[in-house]
């Protein structure tokens, strides 16, 4: 029972390979800068690692390429591509109409490519995925896994806007969320290792990476989660300013004599960590800077650091009762000097954080909190591609 996983973007595509009998990774792999003049392909697998320079004019390259790769007899995890049995698809956007992950057929096609105007760097490339992959996997069934899916629980006073009702009904402007993938596949793992069900738990979850958003979750589901209508709202990030004054956005057009599209540019690519910093948006460079004394490093390390603590606050009053913080992805799961700071001084909230714990862990599942911690802080690598092989072949089968 194996099963494909696909994560396409617009000038890339990762995907990872698994055997679902046991839930064994056989391989993964990465074909970026698709359309430039190199491109660079990597595959790993128990018995070869592929790396590769090469030009691929588009993503029917891209699919030629990996395809050919994974049925290498050097790689001995596929013989025929008719041995995969489902291909599973991260989609970002699903807006109200997919509130779990869906076989895809022609309508659901068509649903998503509605939501193309919620998601235009996102739905788009991923529709391309989609496409290719049925071309080169015919017998297979394609099933699509929605990032927005695990928010669906949202209540509607947490996912309204305080703007003209009908801009909900005529353009669905609302809080969707993002990233619930991964919140759901953490939020699973914290049950089984709180050893609580999981429509028991009580978690506040933290995807911190270059993108980042926190999610509440009461029983198991989510109730209020950080990112909007898209993914720029929220907490700071790599290149993405989060909350913001609104405002500020018409004195920028004013002040700077820009217009719409340059100043999302600014919002989406050139803020977060980056723009403070005015050096890098990686959490690795700016701890590296900000250790040598430089200044904005150190504040933009800081500002990231506090907009979490404050969401930890506001969701720590929503959920009225939290059994554990969980902190995932690239930064929660390795950088301990930014999670130090995050969680010290939340004593009064019961959160103790055991700096010994935090020091030893990087990239592994850990209890980093005190013995005496009433919340426990968890520390839990997320795998969001296992999460979607298991979607994938409970609706293949």
């Amino acid at each position: 029972m194996k099963v494909l996983v696909v994560n396409c973007g617009s000038s890339s595509i990762k995907y990872s390979l698994f055997d679902m009998s046991n839930e064994q990774e056989l391989a993964r792999g990465l074909v970026d800068r698709i359309g430039e003049e190199v491109s660079a392909f990597t595959q790993k697998s128990e018995k070869n690692n592929i790396k590769l320079c090469q030009k691929v004019n588009d993503h029917k390259e891209a699919f030629a390429l990996f395809t050919k790769h994974l049925l290498d007899s050097k790689t001995d995890v596929l013989v025929n591509i008719d041995e995969i049995e489902a291909v599973g698809h991260r989609v970002v956007h699903g807006g109200e109409k997919f509130y779990e992950s869906a076989l895809i057929d022609e309508k659901a096609i068509k649903i998503i490519e509605r939501y193309s105007s919620l998601a235009p760097l996102h739905n788009p490339p991923n529709l391309v995925g989609i496409r290719e992959a049925m071309n080169y996997f015919p017998n297979s069934k394609h099933i699509a896994v929605f990032d927005t899916s695990f928010h669906h629980t949202i209540p509607q006073v947490a996912y309204m806007y305080a703007l003209p009702y009908y801009w909900y009904e005529k353009y669905g402007i609302r809080r969707y969320g993002f990233h619930g993938t991964s919140h759901r596949y953490v939020a699973i793992r914290a049950s089984e290792l709180l050893n609580k069900p999981i429509n028991k738990v009580n978690l506040i979850t933290c995807h911190l990476g270059n993108g980042c958003s926190m999610a509440a979750i009461k029983n198991g589901q989510s109730i209020d989660t950080s990112m909007g209508l898209t993914p720029l709202e929220g907490l700071i990030m790599g290149t993405r300013c989060g909350d913001i004054d609104p405002a500020i956005l018409f004195f920028l057009a004013e002040k700077e004599n820009v217009g719409l599209k340059e100043i999302d540019k600014l919002l989406n690519k050139k803020s977060g960590l980056l723009g403070v910093s005015e050096l890098s948006n990686d959490v690795r460079t700016l701890l590296e800077n900000a250790d040598k004394g430089n200044k904005k490093a150190r504040l933009a390390l800081d500002m990231f650091a506090y907009r979490i603590k404050k969401y930890i606050g506001a969701y720590t009053a929503v959920l009225n009762g939290v059994d554990a913080i969980v902190l995932t992805g690239g930064v929660g799961d390795k950088a301990k000097p930014v999670r130090k700071n995050i969680c010290q001084d939340l004593e009064y909230l019961g959160i103790e954080l055991d700096e010994s714990k935090n020091n030893d862990c990087f990239e592994q599942e850990a209890v980093i909190s005190k013995d005496s911690s009433k919340i426990k802080l968890l520390v839990i690598p997320t795998n969001e591609e296992l999460m979607i092989a298991r979607d994938s072949i409970k609706i293949a089968s």
